[in-house]
């Protein structure tokens, strides 16, 4: 291909990129958007294909074949709670890919016998090598991160952060020490060990910066990763002079720091406290009692649900983590169409960090086919609780811990939740007595006015689902 002709598939990825993000913003035309986006990938391998045909195009079509299948096949035989573990593994890929990349490209560009007496570095050499640089720092810890975060979503590893003495002042003499290789290589351009010695020391801050993190922070996490796997990838682009790359990665990076944003805000916390905070760390008072210890937890039975929720005007479903930990999102889907066609007017209220992701929640009711006019943002919803019948909580937890309004000295006090307690009853649905995710006892299972179904999700639906049906 010409320059002119590789200058316009360039622009043409770039601009199906765009567009395909920007269809993204609603669920009726975010299927349609992922495809567009995928239509501009292709576009960009083909043309790379093309024209490297001579040297590594038939290698870059097997590894565009193989990587195909092996996407393909994974994220069709994922369940929709593991979602978050696959988005954290693709995410490390994709840094641990962007830094190999600039890697190789730098290792082909510069010198390989050099000595501290070696002249300068042309203008382009040190641009190369600068953007190199980046991207090997950056991919690094964004593929080490995301590993420890998928270890953790996964259970692999204790969601509780790890913690150890001078922890912050480790990471930060390991950030300092790859900047000073970097320079050194910078000027000296020694391929070999110093450079495999950048990537190492950036492995090992990805590791320590994300095990002190607790599992409560973990969409913020992924979000994090995210934006630092579009910086390397557009830092790559620079190094290769590839405009697609440095098109995809900023709207990558771009895009994952406003989501990081949006999650902060959702939880009231500041981005240094969930980087540094350790949050979801179990402190403990000598003599102090256990959460809960003196009040009474009010059990229910499936009859009685029923009961209350198909002679109430107005019922909001709340889902959470165990909803999708019990595959529950059809059974719930056919509790809401029994309740519509007795009267009852049937909402749902969507926390912005509900589950472990970001729009994790959205995803699984829109694959029970629940209709998106009946999804609410917590801003939307909170207003309704006060007018509400009955608030039913399917297997969330932290986001309706009433403690973020009531309690300082709690983890999450000052996080918008979702007002569940301002209901007229509740009912909640969960397996045990056990804290969520970030591992905090939530007062509002001993309010007066809450009942508690234990048992596994589905299995608890599929009674009230019974019991409608004979009231």
């Amino acid at each position: 291909m010409t320059s002119d002709q590789t200058f316009a598939a360039y622009l043409a990825t770039s601009v199906l990129f765009v567009y395909g993000m920007m269809r993204l913003r609603s669920p009726l035309t975010a299927r349609g958007g992922n495809l567009i986006a995928a239509a501009g990938m292709i576009v960009a391998i083909a043309t790379v294909a093309i024209n490297n045909h001579a040297n590594n195009g038939v290698l870059i079509i097997i590894a565009t074949v193989v990587g195909a299948i092996a996407g393909v096949a994974g994220a069709r035989r994922v369940r929709m709670t593991a979602m978050p573990q696959m988005v954290a593994l693709f995410n490390g890929m994709g840094g641990g890919a962007a830094a190999l990349v600039a890697a190789g490209t730098l290792i082909q560009q510069l010198p390989v016998h050099t000595t501290l007496a070696h002249t300068a570095p042309t203008l382009f050499d040190t641009g190369a090598t600068s953007w190199a640089a980046v991207s090997v720092i950056i991919g690094s810890i964004s593929f080490s991160g995301s590993l420890i975060a998928f270890a953790k979503l996964q259970e692999l590893m204790h969601s509780r952060p790890v913690t150890f003495p001078y922890q912050h002042t480790v990471n930060a003499a390991l950030f300092i020490a790859a900047a000073i290789l970097a320079v050194v290589f910078l000027f000296i351009h020694a391929l070999g060990l110093l450079l495999a010695a950048i990537a190492l020391v950036a492995l090992a801050l990805g590791v320590l910066m994300v095990i002190p993190i607790g599992g409560g922070d973990m969409p913020v996490v992924i979000s994090l990763l995210n934006s630092c796997t579009g910086v390397a990838a557009a830092a790559t682009g620079f190094d290769l002079l590839n405009p697609a790359l440095i098109v995809a990665g900023t709207l990558v990076g771009a895009s994952g720091t406003i989501l990081t944003i949006v999650m902060c805000k959702a939880m009231n916390r500041s981005l240094f406290n969930v980087v540094f905070g350790a949050f979801g760390t179990v402190v403990t008072t000598p003599g102090a009692a256990p959460a809960g210890a003196g009040q009474v937890v009010k059990s229910t039975t499936p009859e009685d649900v029923a009961t209350s929720l198909a002679y109430g005007h107005l019922v909001i479903i709340v889902p959470g983590y165990g909803l999708a930990v019990a595959r529950a999102q059809q059974e719930v889907r056919e509790i809401a169409c029994l309740l519509e066609q007795r009267g009852v007017t049937v909402k749902f209220a969507i926390h912005p960090v509900a589950g472990r992701m970001p729009g994790h929640m959205n995803v699984l009711l829109a694959e029970a086919n629940v209709p998106y006019d009946q999804l609410f943002e917590m801003e939307a919803i909170n207003g309704e609780f006060a007018h509400a019948d009955v608030a039913l909580v399917v297997g969330a937890n932290d986001v309706t811990n009433p403690a973020a309004r009531t309690d300082p000295s709690s983890d999450i006090y000052g996080m918008p939740i979702l007002n569940v307690d301002q209901a007229g009853t509740i009912v909640v649905l969960k397996r045990s007595m056990n804290p969520g995710f970030a591992g905090i006892d939530n007062p509002l299972f001993y309010n007066p006015k809450c009942s508690m179904l234990f048992g596994d999700a589905r299995d608890s639906l599929l009674k009230i689902i019974t019991a409608l049906k004979e009231v």
